[in-house]
Protein backbone atom coordinates (compact mmCIF):
# COMPACT_ATOMS: atom_id res chain seq x y z
CA UNK A 1 0.00 0.00 0.00
CA UNK A 2 1.35 3.43 -0.93
CA UNK A 3 1.96 5.82 1.96
CA UNK A 4 1.94 9.41 0.73
CA UNK A 5 4.23 10.96 3.35
CA UNK A 6 7.41 9.11 2.39
CA UNK A 7 10.63 11.07 2.35
CA UNK A 8 14.34 10.38 2.61
CA UNK A 9 17.91 11.60 2.90
CA UNK A 10 18.41 11.53 -0.83
CA UNK A 11 22.04 12.61 -0.57
CA UNK A 12 22.64 8.91 0.13
CA UNK A 13 21.66 8.33 -3.50
CA UNK A 14 24.18 10.79 -4.94
CA UNK A 15 25.72 14.18 -4.22
CA UNK A 16 23.97 15.95 -7.08
CA UNK A 17 20.36 16.94 -6.67
CA UNK A 18 19.43 16.05 -10.26
CA UNK A 19 20.25 12.38 -9.60
CA UNK A 20 18.57 12.51 -6.20
CA UNK A 21 15.32 13.80 -7.68
CA UNK A 22 15.44 11.37 -10.63
CA UNK A 23 15.54 8.40 -8.25
CA UNK A 24 12.91 9.82 -5.90
CA UNK A 25 10.54 10.31 -8.84
CA UNK A 26 11.28 6.79 -10.08
CA UNK A 27 10.22 5.44 -6.67
CA UNK A 28 7.16 7.68 -6.48
CA UNK A 29 8.49 9.65 -3.48
CA UNK A 30 7.39 13.30 -3.44
CA UNK A 31 9.41 14.61 -0.47
CA UNK A 32 13.04 14.74 0.59
CA UNK A 33 15.00 15.66 3.69
CA UNK A 34 17.75 17.96 2.37
CA UNK A 35 21.08 17.43 4.11
CA UNK A 36 23.71 17.35 1.37
CA UNK A 37 22.98 19.45 -1.73
CA UNK A 38 25.42 19.12 -4.64
CA UNK A 39 28.18 18.32 -2.16
CA UNK A 40 27.37 21.15 0.30
CA UNK A 41 25.61 21.08 3.64
CA UNK A 42 22.08 22.46 3.48
CA UNK A 43 23.17 24.92 6.19
CA UNK A 44 25.92 26.32 3.94
CA UNK A 45 23.80 27.21 0.91
CA UNK A 46 23.63 30.81 -0.28
CA UNK A 47 20.34 32.49 -1.12
CA UNK A 48 21.11 31.97 -4.80
CA UNK A 49 21.75 28.26 -4.26
CA UNK A 50 18.54 27.90 -2.26
CA UNK A 51 16.64 29.63 -5.08
CA UNK A 52 18.17 27.21 -7.58
CA UNK A 53 17.14 24.28 -5.40
CA UNK A 54 13.60 25.63 -5.22
CA UNK A 55 13.45 25.76 -9.02
CA UNK A 56 14.55 22.14 -9.33
CA UNK A 57 12.08 21.09 -6.65
CA UNK A 58 9.23 22.80 -8.49
CA UNK A 59 10.24 21.27 -11.81
CA UNK A 60 10.29 17.77 -10.30
CA UNK A 61 7.30 18.10 -7.99
CA UNK A 62 9.44 17.49 -4.90
CA UNK A 63 8.82 19.16 -1.52
CA UNK A 64 10.78 19.30 1.73
CA UNK A 65 9.60 17.13 4.62
CA UNK A 66 12.20 18.46 7.08
CA UNK A 67 15.52 20.27 6.90
CA UNK A 68 18.24 17.72 7.68
CA UNK A 69 20.32 20.25 9.57
CA UNK A 70 23.52 19.74 11.60
CA UNK A 71 22.29 22.01 14.40
CA UNK A 72 23.22 20.74 17.86
CA UNK A 73 25.72 18.26 16.44
CA UNK A 74 28.66 20.07 18.06
CA UNK A 75 30.39 19.87 21.44
CA UNK A 76 29.21 21.92 24.39
CA UNK A 77 32.73 23.32 24.60
CA UNK A 78 32.40 25.00 21.19
CA UNK A 79 31.27 28.61 20.87
CA UNK A 80 27.50 28.68 21.03
CA UNK A 81 26.96 32.17 19.63
CA UNK A 82 28.44 31.25 16.24
CA UNK A 83 26.43 28.04 16.28
CA UNK A 84 23.27 29.97 17.11
CA UNK A 85 23.96 32.20 14.11
CA UNK A 86 24.15 29.08 11.95
CA UNK A 87 20.88 27.92 13.50
CA UNK A 88 19.21 31.21 12.55
CA UNK A 89 20.45 30.76 8.98
CA UNK A 90 18.99 27.24 8.88
CA UNK A 91 15.65 28.63 10.04
CA UNK A 92 15.86 31.20 7.25
CA UNK A 93 16.56 28.47 4.69
CA UNK A 94 13.60 26.47 6.03
CA UNK A 95 11.39 29.46 5.33
CA UNK A 96 12.76 29.82 1.81
CA UNK A 97 11.98 26.13 1.15
CA UNK A 98 8.53 26.18 2.77
CA UNK A 99 9.64 23.67 5.41
CA UNK A 100 8.05 23.72 8.85
CA UNK A 101 10.30 21.01 10.36
CA UNK A 102 14.03 21.24 11.19
CA UNK A 103 15.91 18.14 12.37
CA UNK A 104 18.45 18.90 15.11
CA UNK A 105 20.48 17.40 17.97
CA UNK A 106 21.32 18.02 21.65
CA UNK A 107 25.12 18.42 21.71
CA UNK A 108 28.15 16.27 22.44
CA UNK A 109 30.46 16.54 25.44
CA UNK A 110 33.87 15.24 26.52
CA UNK A 111 32.64 13.26 29.51
CA UNK A 112 31.94 9.80 28.11
CA UNK A 113 28.53 8.26 28.75
CA UNK A 114 27.82 10.14 31.99
CA UNK A 115 26.47 13.68 31.86
CA UNK A 116 26.90 16.04 34.81
CA UNK A 117 24.11 18.20 36.20
CA UNK A 118 25.99 21.26 34.93
CA UNK A 119 26.18 19.84 31.40
CA UNK A 120 22.49 18.93 31.44
CA UNK A 121 21.61 22.47 32.50
CA UNK A 122 23.71 23.89 29.67
CA UNK A 123 22.03 21.61 27.12
CA UNK A 124 18.58 22.64 28.34
CA UNK A 125 19.46 26.34 28.32
CA UNK A 126 20.73 26.16 24.72
CA UNK A 127 17.74 24.18 23.53
CA UNK A 128 15.33 26.50 25.31
CA UNK A 129 16.85 29.50 23.54
CA UNK A 130 16.51 27.77 20.16
CA UNK A 131 12.93 26.74 20.92
CA UNK A 132 11.99 30.34 21.72
CA UNK A 133 13.43 31.45 18.40
CA UNK A 134 11.64 28.61 16.59
CA UNK A 135 8.38 29.76 18.15
CA UNK A 136 9.01 33.33 16.96
CA UNK A 137 9.69 32.06 13.42
CA UNK A 138 6.87 29.47 13.49
CA UNK A 139 9.00 26.41 12.78
CA UNK A 140 9.16 23.08 14.62
CA UNK A 141 12.44 21.65 15.90
CA UNK A 142 12.68 17.88 15.71
CA UNK A 143 15.17 16.32 18.11
CA UNK A 144 16.90 13.20 16.77
CA UNK A 145 18.16 10.54 19.17
CA UNK A 146 21.72 10.44 17.82
CA UNK A 147 24.40 8.31 19.50
CA UNK A 148 26.76 10.31 21.71
CA UNK A 149 24.65 13.44 22.22
CA UNK A 150 22.75 14.23 25.41
CA UNK A 151 19.50 12.84 24.01
CA UNK A 152 20.76 9.45 22.85
CA UNK A 153 19.16 7.13 25.42
CA UNK A 154 15.45 6.66 25.96
CA UNK A 155 15.76 8.13 29.47
CA UNK A 156 17.49 11.32 28.35
CA UNK A 157 15.22 11.76 25.30
CA UNK A 158 12.25 11.50 27.67
CA UNK A 159 13.96 14.03 29.96
CA UNK A 160 14.24 16.51 27.09
CA UNK A 161 10.65 16.03 26.00
CA UNK A 162 9.21 16.07 29.53
CA UNK A 163 11.16 19.25 30.31
CA UNK A 164 11.00 21.18 27.03
CA UNK A 165 8.53 19.35 24.77
CA UNK A 166 6.00 21.68 23.19
CA UNK A 167 4.41 22.56 19.86
CA UNK A 168 7.78 23.80 18.58
CA UNK A 169 10.01 21.03 20.03
CA UNK A 170 9.09 17.46 19.13
CA UNK A 171 10.87 14.13 18.70
CA UNK A 172 12.28 12.25 15.73
CA UNK A 173 12.15 8.52 16.41
CA UNK A 174 15.16 6.73 14.89
CA UNK A 175 15.08 2.99 15.70
CA UNK A 176 18.64 2.23 14.54
CA UNK A 177 20.14 5.00 16.65
CA UNK A 178 18.44 3.61 19.76
CA UNK A 179 19.68 0.09 18.94
CA UNK A 180 23.23 1.40 18.53
CA UNK A 181 22.95 2.85 22.04
CA UNK A 182 21.75 -0.49 23.45
CA UNK A 183 18.21 0.80 23.92
CA UNK A 184 14.91 -1.11 23.63
CA UNK A 185 12.88 0.57 20.88
CA UNK A 186 9.61 -0.77 22.30
CA UNK A 187 10.38 0.97 25.57
CA UNK A 188 11.45 4.04 23.60
CA UNK A 189 8.15 4.13 21.77
CA UNK A 190 6.18 3.73 25.01
CA UNK A 191 8.07 6.60 26.67
CA UNK A 192 8.06 8.97 23.70
CA UNK A 193 4.88 8.15 21.77
CA UNK A 194 3.12 11.39 22.70
CA UNK A 195 6.10 13.45 21.51
CA UNK A 196 6.91 11.73 18.19
CA UNK A 197 6.30 13.96 15.18
CA UNK A 198 8.64 12.36 12.64
CA UNK A 199 10.23 8.95 11.99
CA UNK A 200 13.53 7.94 10.43
CA UNK A 201 13.40 4.55 8.75
CA UNK A 202 16.61 2.83 9.73
CA UNK A 203 17.29 -0.51 11.45
CA UNK A 204 20.39 -2.05 13.06
CA UNK A 205 21.78 -5.13 14.78
CA UNK A 206 22.15 -4.91 18.54
CA UNK A 207 25.27 -7.10 18.51
CA UNK A 208 27.47 -4.87 16.37
CA UNK A 209 25.40 -1.78 15.52
CA UNK A 210 25.46 -2.57 11.81
CA UNK A 211 22.71 -0.75 9.90
CA UNK A 212 20.41 -3.00 7.88
CA UNK A 213 17.16 -2.59 5.89
CA UNK A 214 14.03 -1.94 7.96
CA UNK A 215 12.74 -5.15 9.50
CA UNK A 216 16.04 -7.01 9.23
CA UNK A 217 17.53 -5.85 12.54
CA UNK A 218 16.66 -5.40 16.21
CA UNK A 219 14.88 -2.06 15.95
CA UNK A 220 11.34 -3.50 16.05
CA UNK A 221 10.54 -1.22 13.11
CA UNK A 222 7.29 -2.96 12.18
CA UNK A 223 6.08 -2.94 15.80
CA UNK A 224 6.92 0.76 16.19
CA UNK A 225 5.24 1.76 12.93
CA UNK A 226 2.11 -0.28 13.61
CA UNK A 227 1.90 1.17 17.12
CA UNK A 228 2.29 4.67 15.74
CA UNK A 229 -0.39 4.17 13.10
CA UNK A 230 -2.74 2.58 15.64
CA UNK A 231 -2.20 5.67 17.79
CA UNK A 232 -3.19 7.95 14.89
CA UNK A 233 0.23 8.89 13.49
CA UNK A 234 0.12 10.04 9.88
CA UNK A 235 3.37 11.98 9.72
CA UNK A 236 6.50 11.55 7.63
CA UNK A 237 8.53 8.36 7.29
CA UNK A 238 11.99 9.38 6.12
CA UNK A 239 14.36 6.80 4.65
CA UNK A 240 17.92 7.04 5.95
CA UNK A 241 19.48 3.84 4.55
CA UNK A 242 23.13 4.05 5.76
CA UNK A 243 23.56 0.67 4.06
CA UNK A 244 26.98 1.04 2.45
CA UNK A 245 27.89 -1.28 -0.43
CA UNK A 246 26.03 -4.30 -1.74
CA UNK A 247 29.07 -6.39 -0.81
CA UNK A 248 28.34 -5.64 2.82
CA UNK A 249 24.77 -6.92 2.43
CA UNK A 250 25.63 -10.32 0.99
CA UNK A 251 25.14 -12.21 4.25
CA UNK A 252 21.72 -10.78 5.07
CA UNK A 253 19.74 -13.09 2.75
CA UNK A 254 18.25 -10.18 0.84
CA UNK A 255 18.65 -11.62 -2.65
CA UNK A 256 14.94 -11.24 -3.44
CA UNK A 257 14.95 -7.57 -2.48
CA UNK A 258 18.27 -6.85 -4.22
CA UNK A 259 17.35 -8.45 -7.53
CA UNK A 260 17.78 -6.10 -10.47
CA UNK A 261 18.94 -3.14 -8.41
CA UNK A 262 21.76 -0.90 -9.66
CA UNK A 263 24.94 -0.78 -7.61
CA UNK A 264 25.77 2.21 -5.44
CA UNK A 265 23.56 4.76 -3.75
CA UNK A 266 20.54 4.31 -6.00
CA UNK A 267 20.58 0.59 -5.32
CA UNK A 268 20.86 0.79 -1.54
CA UNK A 269 18.29 3.58 -1.32
CA UNK A 270 15.89 1.51 -3.43
CA UNK A 271 16.58 -1.52 -1.23
CA UNK A 272 15.69 0.52 1.84
CA UNK A 273 12.50 1.68 0.11
CA UNK A 274 11.49 -1.87 -0.81
CA UNK A 275 12.03 -3.07 2.77
CA UNK A 276 9.80 -0.30 4.11
CA UNK A 277 7.20 -0.94 1.42
CA UNK A 278 6.92 -4.59 2.53
CA UNK A 279 6.31 -3.52 6.10
CA UNK A 280 3.68 -0.96 5.09
CA UNK A 281 1.92 -3.53 2.92
CA UNK A 282 1.51 -5.70 6.01
CA UNK A 283 0.34 -3.09 8.50
CA UNK A 284 -1.72 -0.58 6.48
Amino acid sequence: MKYEKLSGFSDEIAEDVDTQFRVLKKLGISYFEPRGIDGKSIAALSDEEVAGLREKMAACGIKVSSIGSPIGKVKLEEDFESHFSQFKRVVEIAGQLDAKYIRMFSFYHNGGEEWSARERSEVLARLERMIRYAEEQDVILLHENEKGIYGDTVERCADLMDTLGCEHFRAVFDPANFVQCGQDTKEGYARLKNHIAYVHIKDAFLADGKVVPAGSGDGNVEYVLKSLFDNGYRGFLSLEPHLGSFAGLENLELDDKMAGLPQGGEGTFTLAYRALEEILDRIL
